[in-house]
């Protein structure tokens, strides 16, 4: 970069004298202010760019300086100088637009840089010059702390090359021919908004912007991408590599986990190291020219430490979570597989050896009939102790087949329409229960007299859904029901819901994730 910025500076040089080499005998003193005004635009722009690595402030400076000179030799390159110009003003400190408001200004100094007919037109540029006032003012009414202050320059210089704009086409508005009065204030102003900012840039509250604007670009979350991203386009360097430091394997990776080389010194990469208790965290590799003041980087890196830490408590908790979820959903399907195992335990052993003395009794004769007929009475109580552990409708018939014998047992007709097909274990048993619970209360509570049940299915989603039109008023907080089901539904990665307004009836809907998101054990469902 040192070697590039030197030949810029050499074909800045001998571009200027070669465009002013043909006025020297007609106007020596136009064409010295000239000459001087581009060296000033051309030199300042790369000092500052190597001073100021992370700002485009230099680079644009410098291409406004050659654009001065290319008007010497072509009519139709005579404003192109504006395009720069109006896109430093407008954009100082950083030299990047960020609303949309400055890149439609920015787009129309280029515009009428490039269109000759547009260039000369003196209203169009008188627009251009309030524009350009207004969008630095705004920037500037908005902008606080450390960075308003640097907008403060940016704004005073925005006011100079409006002035400076407008100052020629209200001339020829007004039909005044003070071409050369004009020509020379012109340049003076020019040459005054580049000693302007590059003293400010250098030597002002530039430093204490850039990190103001750092920060707040390090705290956006959601859409603002990754770390890598965000510490790139806040320090404009999009070759920015950001390396984390793996204390086991003693090595530099980036966020894929590709290792990280960093780079030799003397190079034209430099390495900024980001450091916690003494201990190495993360380091950032750069371009060399990107981080030249000491100031910056230092605050660069705390901001960087800072957005390090915060990524890193991110993920963890992120993991925390996942974890808590990943076991509320073991505990669930734990249960319930103790629910199967123990309800087959009761069906093959204690129902089953009752039926069979129920047997014997019955053809032993009439004296131990009443004794058939209360262990008849023990089979029925174990065969609904069986369903309240785990229905044996369910794992034979499916959710359909046990939500239709709940519903024949109830004292309360219900309406049940629902899928044939099997679900998964855990849904199935998380709807039935749903399901249970629902009608239980309709029947002891609700003084319905109809209810219906849905079970519907539908973009990887099971739609569980009770209703009854009777009196309402449930509240969810009023028992221990309620709060299971939902723990069991939320366990699962769902949600449950409830409406029951006074005197119109309940209704009460589960969703529940019929699949599980790849690699994770959760259910593929976003969050409430």
């Amino acid at each position: 970069m040192r070697w590039l910025r030197l030949a810029l500076w050499l074909a800045g040089l001998l571009l200027g004298i070669a465009a002013e080499w043909g006025a020297w005998t007609d106007d020596p003193g136009g064409a010295a202010v000239d000459l001087a005004v581009g060296l000033l635009l051309i030199g300042l722009g790369l000092v500052a760019w190597q001073r100021r690595g992370s700002s485009a402030v230099g680079p644009l400076m410098a291409a406004g300086g050659f654009a001065w000179f290319l008007g010497n030799f072509a009519s139709w390159a005579l404003y192109l100088h504006r395009g720069p110009l109006v896109h430093l003003v407008v954009s100082y400190p950083s030299g990047r637009p960020r609303s949309r408001l400055q890149w439609t200004v920015v787009a129309a100094g280029y515009l009428c840089a490039v269109v000759s007919p547009l260039a000369r037109n003196d209203e169009a540029t008188t627009l251009l010059a309030v524009a350009v006032c207004a969008t630095a003012l705004r920037r500037y009414l908005v902008a606080s702390g450390p960075e308003r202050r640097a907008c403060a320059a940016g704004l005073g210089a925005a006011v100079m090359v409006a002035l400076a704009f407008a100052l020629g086409a209200g001339a020829g508005l007004a039909g005044v021919d003070a071409g050369r009065e004009v020509l020379w204030a012109y340049e003076v102003v020019i040459g005054l908004v580049a000693v302007w900012l590059f003293a400010d840039l250098l030597w002002g509250r530039w430093t204490q912007a850039a990190i103001t604007g750092l920060v707040v670009d390090l705290g956006e979350l959601g859409d603002a991408g990754p770390l890598r991203d965000r510490l790139a386009r806040a320090l404009g360097d999009p070759s920015l590599v950001v390396g984390y430091w793996l204390p086991a394997d003693g090595r530099y990776v980036d966020e894929a986990g590709r290792p990280v080389q960093l780079p030799t010194a003397g190079g034209q990469r430099a390495v900024t190291p980001i450091e916690q208790d003494g201990e190495p965290v993360a380091a950032l590799v750069h371009d060399a020219s990107v981080l030249g003041d000491p100031r910056l980087v230092a605050d660069v890196a705390a901001a960087a430490r800072l957005a390090v830490a915060n990524v890193r408590l991110q993920a963890q908790v992120r993991s925390r979570v996942a974890e808590v979820a990943a076991s509320r959903r073991r505990i669930v399907q734990a249960a319930d597989t103790q629910r199967r195992g123990l309800e087959r335990r009761l069906h093959r052993g204690a129902e089953q050896r009752l039926a069979r003395v129920a047997e014997l009794i019955a053809g032993s004769g009439p004296p131990l009939a009443e004794v058939a007929v209360a262990l008849e009475a023990a089979r029925a109580e174990l065969r609904e102790f069986a369903r309240g552990v785990h229905p044996a409708a369910l794992v034979e018939g499916g959710l359909a087949a046990a939500v239709t014998e709940l519903a024949e047992r109830s004292p309360v007709p219900i309406q049940v329409t629902g899928p044939s097909g099997r679900l998964p274990a855990a849904v199935e048993a998380a709807a039935y229960f749903v399901c249970s619970e629902a009608l239980t209360n309709i029947a002891k509570y609700a003084l319905a007299s109809r209810a219906s049940v849905r079970l519907e299915t539908g973009n990887g989603v099971l739609v569980v859904e009770v209703a009854d039109d009777g009196a309402g008023g449930a509240d969810p907080a009023g028992g221990s029901g309620l709060r299971g089901l939902v723990d069991r539904v939320e366990a699962l990665g769902g949600r449950l819901r409830l409406d029951s307004p006074p005197g119109r009836g309940t209704r009460l809907t589960a969703e529940l994730p019929l699949a599980e998101a790849p690699g994770t054990g959760l259910p593929a469902m976003g969050p409430p």
